[in-house]
């Protein structure tokens, strides 16, 4: 771990947490609002919705999986754009765009032709900076009028299974923290605010499989920033940078952000690789299925592109050829992970796998989608359109696995406020629920005719949303 000088007197005054002249600003401020949660507890968003029902404004934006992030009368995106890895604004009054800046690599990270973007994180502001993270590039920062104040290159990333990057960054006080999780050199950093040089940076070694992103957790008198990864879930000083705990035996592959909530602190995923893998791990199994000529080999060039986006992270080495020796990685790694739901109790150090966890829970688990603590609930949302609700406290299922009548993968999260979730769907229907209850009671559902990547945003008495080509405003 690299370490500045920081002073002695590091304190919440040095981080910034004081109260903010803007803080009675509408804001959605980074992916999934106020530290991941989902949650808005002064939104009053529309419940009827749809491309021609409710529809304030609409604009065409051109299509990456980030979500919007608000600050104000701003709305701010990332996209791919002429070989541009841009940062966007856009008027909450109206949608019309304010300004747009880009910057072009000299290398585009590999990504998953028809799911991912190189410009697949979204922006996080504190009503002054704009801060952008490419898997391509680095992290850049504006002002809020498009205005560059800094940029930090990073190496070109190599995201595990060469999906591309899919982490957000988050501002804290004077911090910008971020996961670089990629097969090899991985590691979570704190960029100045101001300047965007390193403040602290801490190797992760062996966290090659995670596009969640970082939140912060007040645990005791410690401000830490918790992160998953493969197989573990881990924590840091927020002032430091220094590992705090760490939760063995979770997911081997993490598309999923953490969440916090009466004092607790929430962790759920999913991943193929055990017995529900779509791939078999066993050599001969593997060749009989995918080796068409017979010569006891495999290559990424033999598959069809769609199917190559997907299988190309059996390769361990990256070489080219799928071999028995990656397929025994992925087996070794698999077996130590457990694909769960976990509560975690405050105020432990080291290890804490078999003294801090409160209670654990195996179905209904989420492959993409983040769960949402909302009103002494988890709530989960599984592929197929399967919603589970948990008590916060106990872990007991007041429903699990019910069916929201809509089917296909889920890659948005959902989000809640004044007494509803909003879930998405990637391939195009929003369902509005009322929180609570033995049963999922469905409020409305419509069909916008076409993909749905992005997480919802709430704010004031509206709601936002991300289509493939459009940015609504409800």
């Amino acid at each position: 771990m690299r370490l500045p000088i920081i002073s002695a007197a590091f304190s919440l005054a040095v981080l910034g947490f004081g109260v903010s002249t803007m803080a009675d600003e509408p804001q959605w401020s980074q992916f999934r609002g106020p530290n991941a949660s989902g949650v808005s507890d002064s939104a009053k968003p529309p419940v009827t919705v749809g491309p021609t029902q409710g529809v304030l404004w609409k604009v065409e934006v051109p299509w990456s999986p980030s979500s919007p992030a608000i600050w104000g009368d701003r709305i701010f995106l990332t996209t791919f754009h002429d070989g541009q890895l841009e940062t966007r604004a856009h008027d909450r009054g109206d949608g019309h765009l304010l300004w747009a800046q880009g910057v072009k690599p000299a290398q585009i990270e590999e990504f998953h032709g028809t799911d991912g973007s190189p410009a697949a994180s979204t922006p996080a502001t504190d009503g002054k900076h704009v801060v952008s993270y490419f898997g391509s590039f680095g992290v850049i920062c504006y002002d809020i009028g498009g205005r560059e104040l800094w940029r930090h290159p990073l190496p070109l990333a190599l995201s595990g299974g060469r999906y591309g990057s899919g982490t957000s960054p988050i501002i804290l006080g004077n911090r910008v923290v971020l996961n670089r999780d990629q097969d090899g050199g991985s590691s979570i950093l704190a960029l100045n605010l101001e300047d965007g040089k390193t403040v602290w940076e801490t190797p992760r070694p062996g966290f090659n499989g995670s596009f969640g992103t970082p939140i912060l957790w007040h645990n005791g008198s410690v401000d830490e920033v918790v992160m998953p990864g493969a197989v573990r879930l881990k924590s840091y000083n927020l002032a430091t940078g220094a590992e705090r705990w760490t939760v063995e035996g979770i997911s081997s592959f993490v598309c999923t952000t953490p969440v916090v909530g009466d004092g607790q602190l929430f962790f759920a995923a999913w991943s193929p690789g055990k017995a529900d893998s779509s791939f078999p791990t066993d050599w001969p199994a593997f060749l009989k299925q995918f080796d068409a000529n017979g010569d006891g080999r495999v290559f990424l060039s033999e598959f069809d592109p769609v199917t190559r986006d997907f299988i190309r992270g059996l390769d361990v080495d990256r070489d080219g050829e799928l071999t028995e020796k990656d397929l025994n990685t992925i087996k070794a790694t698999s077996a130590k992970a457990e694909n769960v739901l976990i509560s975690v109790n405050p105020g432990g150090t080291g290890d804490i796998t078999k003294t801090h966890v409160a209670w654990s829970y195996n179905r209904g688990l989420p492959y993409v989608p983040s769960p949402l603590f909302y009103k002494d609930r988890i709530y989960l949302i599984k592929d197929g359109g399967l919603i589970t609700s948990l008590d916060a406290k106990s872990g007991k299922p007041f429903y699990s696995q019910e069916r929201l009548g809509t089917t296909g993968s889920y890659y948005a999260s959902p989000v809640a406020a004044d007494g509803r979730i909003y879930v998405a769907s990637l391939p195009g229907k929003l369902t509005v629920l009322k929180a609570g209850g033995d049963s999922p009671q469905i409020l409305h559902q419509v069909e916008f005719g076409e993909r749905i990547f992005a997480t919802p945003a709430l704010v004031g008495d509206r709601l936002y949303l991300r289509t493939q080509s459009q940015l609504y405003a409800f």
